[in-house]
This record gives C-alpha cells, sequence and structure tokens, in this order.
C-alpha cells in the first residue's frame, strides 16, 4: 500500500500490466528516455526495455495508426498523446480503424488499444493544452471512453483499460496528477468498466461528475450538508458507455439531477446525460436536470481560467436551484 498521486498511479499501473503481461507496450512521444511530459512513464523505459517502451516522432496520428496495427497483431499497446488538444490528429485511426475493427472482420480481430491524454484546465497551458474533449470521444461507435478521477480510480481502471479485449481513450484529468495523495494498492487489481461509482450518499440531489469535477462536486456537497441538505454524489467514471441503472436509481431516490462537466454546454455529455434521465426517470423528478459545465468558448488563458471551470459554488447554486422549484 503506497500513498501516492494520481500521475504516479497511472505509472504504478502500466509497471504492473507490463510486468504481468509481455504483450503490453507502450509508445509515444518522449515517453521513454524522457518519461513523458508529466513524467508518468518515468523510468519505464530502463526497467522494461526500449522495445517496449518506444520514443516515437512528433506525429499524433502515426502514434495511432501504430497502436491499431499493433493491437491486430497481438500486442496491448498503450498510446500516451502529450495533450488532449494533440488528440484530434487520432480522431481518423480511432473513427476509421479502431472502433471499426472487430466489426469489420467479423469478430476475427479486435484492437485491444489504450489511446491514454492527459486533459482539462487548471494548469495554466496554452486553451488547446487545456480542452476537455470527451463527448468528442464518446460520440465514436466502438469506442470505450474512461476518465477517473483520483489516484486509486485510475490505478484500477488503467489496469482495467489495458486488459479489455475492445480500445479504450483514458482521459487523465492533469490538474488532479499531484493535487493529493490517495493509498493505493498495488495488487494488479482492476476496477470495473461501465461502472459508476456512489461516494456519497445523499437523499436530497443527485450531483453527477468526473475527472476533476468530482472534487468540486464533493466541495459542494460538503456546503450543501452546513446547511441540513444532503447530495449524492456519483462518480461516473467510464463516460461511454454511462452506467445509466446507477444514475436513475440515484435520481429516483432523491428527485433531483445536476450534472457537473468542465466541457463547454452545448452537445457536452452533460447535454446526453441530462436527455436520458428526461426520457427514463421523467416521473420521478421534482425539478428540471440542471448543468453546471464551462462555456461555449475556447479555454481561456491564464487569468480567466479559473472563471471558466466549475467550481463548488456554481454547483451548490444550481442544487439550490433544484431543491427550491415549485
Amino acid at each position: 500500500m503506497s500513498n501516492i498521486t494520481l500521475v504516479e498511479a497511472i505509472n504504478l499501473a502500466l509497471a504492473r500490466a507490463m510486468e504481468e503481461d509481455e504483450s503490453v507496450v507502450v509508445l509515444g512521444e518522449d515517453v521513454g528516455l524522457n518519461g513523458g511530459v508529466f513524467r508518468a512513464t518515468a523510468g519505464l523505459q530502463s526497467r522494461f526495455g526500449a522495445e517496449r517502451v518506444a520514443d516515437t516522432p512528433l506525429a499524433e496520428g502515426l502514434i495511432a495508426g501504430m497502436a491499431v496495427g499493433m493491437a491486430a497483431e497481438g500486442l496491448r499497446p498503450v498510446a500516451e498523446i502529450q495533450f488532449a488538444g494533440f488528440a484530434y490528429a487520432t480522431i481518423d485511426q480511432l473513427l476509421n480503424h479502431a472502433g471499426r475493427l472487430r466489426h469489420r472482420t467479423q469478430g476475427r480481430l479486435s484492437c485491444p488499444m489504450v489511446l491514454r491524454t492527459p486533459c482539462g484546465a487548471g494548469i495554466h497551458a496554452p486553451e488547446h493544452h487545456s480542452e476537455s474533449p470527451e463527448a468528442m470521444f464518446a460520440h465514436i461507435p466502438g469506442i470505450r471512453v474512461v476518465y477517473p478521477s483520483s489516484p486509486s480510480r485510475a490505478y484500477g481502471l488503467l489496469l482495467a483499460a489495458i486488459q479489455d479485449p475492445d480500445p479504450v481513450v483514458f482521459l487523465e484529468p492533469s490538474r488532479l496528477y499531484r493535487r493529493f495523495k490517495e493509498e493505493v494498492d498495488d495488487d494488479g487489481t482492476p476496477l470495473p468498466l461501465d461502472k459508476a461509482f456512489v461516494v456519497r450518499e445523499g437523499t436530497d440531489v443527485t450531483f453527477v461528475a468526473w475527472g476533476a469535477m468530482l472534487r468540486e462536486a464533493l466541495d459542494a456537497a460538503e456546503e450543501l450538508a452546513a446547511e441540513g441538505r444532503f447530495a449524492e454524489v456519483i462518480d461516473l467514471a467510464t463516460l461511454k458507455p454511462i452506467d445509466f441503472e446507477t444514475v436513475l436509481a440515484s435520481v429516483k431516490k432523491t428527485g433531483r439531477c445536476v450534472v457537473i462537466t468542465e466541457a463547454p454546454r452545448t452537445c457536452s455529455l452533460a447535454s446526453e446525460i441530462s436527455a436520458n434521465i428526461s426520457e427514463q426517470a421523467l416521473l420521478s423528478l421534482l425539478a428540471p436536470v440542471e448543468r453546471v459545465t464551462a462555456f461555449d468558448c475556447v479555454t481561456p488563458m491564464f487569468r480567466l481560467e479559473e472563471k471558466y471551470m466549475p467550481d463548488a459554488a456554481r454547483i451548490a447554486a444550481a442544487a439550490r436551484k433544484v431543491m427550491e422549484y415549485q
């Protein structure tokens, strides 16, 4: 049991997976000699060799294409894209090849690859380094999307993603890489994919969040608890497919829901979740579903960045709104 950060948990999971399965390989820009831009792969090349931890050219489409080919030939590649803003070049490979390979070959081939990338605002990087494009990846058929919120979630979910027989986009909240530490047992046990986690029980309103927004949701729940209002907080964890069974069970209990994402509002996953709740739990709702999101603009730089991201105050205000609905 180690008290480690989220980025250290990523490194620990990669090492464990590579140790237990020789077909697991890591590739990406500067992942080997330099250990990755955020040091997520530090020490792996010296431990497992340059053939299994390979530095690539600065070409994200190439990295994704190599990963598809490796996966089709029996390897389990874990490809790192330095920032989510650079991952758009991988869409061609994910959409036209990775997500279709099982269908195209009628099950003869699968594509057990993982595409890892840090994302989200809060680290004072340029705007294209700070976006949260999970809805774009979730829209691709055949692609699973995972977004951990803590070191223990990152460790268990990354192990599960590597073991999955189909492609996974694994989004890592860079703001949380070194924000806090958590006890993680390096026992090689994966967490279940496609399963949301109820991290706080409540009776008055349901918060649905993921990634860095889970911390803000928990802070808002504390603020509300001081007022005698109790929020149930769900960590969605897997964003495609969504565990609506857990979400709907909570909404039917509380009658109210606030969905939180740091992605822009229009066509976000918050919209998809809100639509499904309205379709499947309308008669249980005591108020319309409220969305707390970033704004429909490019992530602003530096001084305005904190204003762009949803925070506990905005989440608590949305909760009060749905609880006061008449």
